[in-house]
């Protein structure tokens, strides 16, 4: 008897990223990024992103009827970068007739940190988005990518990361951990990587794990992760 092999059809996913002063766009085939564009420079979403949109669906010869599905960076970040990316999505979503997929910010940054430099066993990750002055949207996570502490706005000090015997090292990076350098830089238990790109690119995997669940978002109800403003008071030890 003949036996018929069905084959999964290739998912191409868009992937949108503007929560941070990055402007960027991936696109992914099956969780695989394959091509991906990407401009820091600030206040320049509005203007840039059909634009890469266009650009990278060009490079890979895939037209918007081959799209499975877009995908957005949600948030925490940029009020006005993050409604850009977001209304974006949604207006692909509603034309094309596509499942929006949402992942939190710093789920991707991670992701992508993890991918790009295997963190040791015990390291705690600490993604990083600037808010202002001494203030950040962050989250823990292990060095597995397992989340410990969720999405929250906090101010840094000296004092912040409490030691902890179970805990390695404190590894911060992204937007908003390159001004703590100076701080952390006589603390063995805290590292600071510097100038970690935030990427569309860091969302694939996540992307298509929540496809492949059909994780879906309502179009009409979506709306980006806004985190409430800061309010100044003395920060907890942690």
């Amino acid at each position: 008897m003949i036996q018929f092999r069905e084959f999964m059809k290739d998912i191409y996913i868009l992937q949108i990223e503007t929560a941070t002063p990055v402007c960027s766009v991936a696109l992914s085939k099956n969780g695989k990024t394959i091509v991906f564009q990407d401009a820091d420079i600030p206040n320049q979403h509005a203007s840039q992103l059909t634009i890469f949109i266009s650009e990278v669906l060009n490079i890979a010869e895939i037209a918007l009827e081959d799209l499975a599905a877009v995908a957005v960076s949600m948030g925490p970040g940029s009020y006005t970068g993050l409604r850009i990316g977001v209304s974006t999505a949604k207006g692909m979503c509603y034309g094309l007739d596509l499942p929006l997929i949402a992942i939190n910010t710093l789920d991707a940054m991670v992701a992508g940190f993890i991918e790009d430099n295997d963190p040791a066993d015990g390291n705690v990750l600490v993604p990083m988005i600037d808010a202002r002055r001494m203030e950040v949207y962050m989250a823990t996570y292990t060095a597995k990518g397992k989340l410990l502490q969720g999405t929250s706005a906090e101010i840094i000090e000296a004092d912040f990361f409490q030691q902890d015997a179970e805990v390695a090292k404190y590894v911060l990076f992204g937007s908003g951990a390159d001004k703590f350098v100076p701080l952390f830089k006589d603390d063995s238990t805290v590292e600071v990587i510097p100038a970690f790109a935030n990427t569309a690119a860091n969302l694939s995997h996540l992307a298509f794990e929540k496809y492949q669940q059909s994780a879906w978002e309502d179009l009409v109800y979506f709306e980006p992760f806004y985190l409430k403003d800061f309010i100044a008071t003395t920060p907890k030890k942690r």
